[in-house]
């Protein structure tokens, strides 16, 4: 499995803020959202990633008073991604690796998607019932051994 297959699992709606966003209208639509993360976009380009961790370094570094502070202010600037073409355990790897609970999938330039741990997970145990099924059709299709 590739990362494209999970974004078209999951679909490739995307939640945005932007630099000059207040970080609480920012936390306002990750909570209305139920969403652990959003791609920060300026001038129609990928600019960051703002998840519940740096929101969390935020509250912690303001003492919970976050008047003035903005998205780009606490964003991950430079953030980790992945790319269509990427196999999944590659993914996974990654993900691990750099401790990202989400990552932004490029094609070139072109942002397709962001995929979560819980996406990857989810395509994974898809995939796998999806062989669970394809091999017990074999197995009860299986042709039986000519009599003598």
């Amino acid at each position: 499995m590739q990362v494209r297959e999970i974004i078209q699992l999951k679909g490739g709606t995307l939640f945005t803020a932007t630099p000059q966003q207040s970080l609480s209208s920012a936390i306002d639509t990750m909570a209305d959202l139920d969403m652990g993360s959003l791609v920060v976009m300026d001038g129609g380009k990928m600019a960051g990633m703002l998840t519940f961790r740096e929101v969390m370094k935020a509250l912690k570094q303001h003492k919970d008073n976050l008047s003035g502070i903005t998205v780009g202010d606490v964003m991950v600037r430079d953030p980790v991604t992945a790319y269509p073409d990427m196999a999944a355990n590659d993914l996974r790897r990654l993900m691990i690796e750099k401790h990202s609970r989400y990552l932004p999938v490029l094609d070139g330039d072109l942002l397709m998607g962001v995929i979560s741990f819980l996406d990857f997970a989810k395509a994974v145990l898809e995939e796998q019932s999806f062989e669970n099924r394809m091999l017990k059709s074999y197995i009860k299709n299986w042709p039986d051994e000519p009599q003598s």
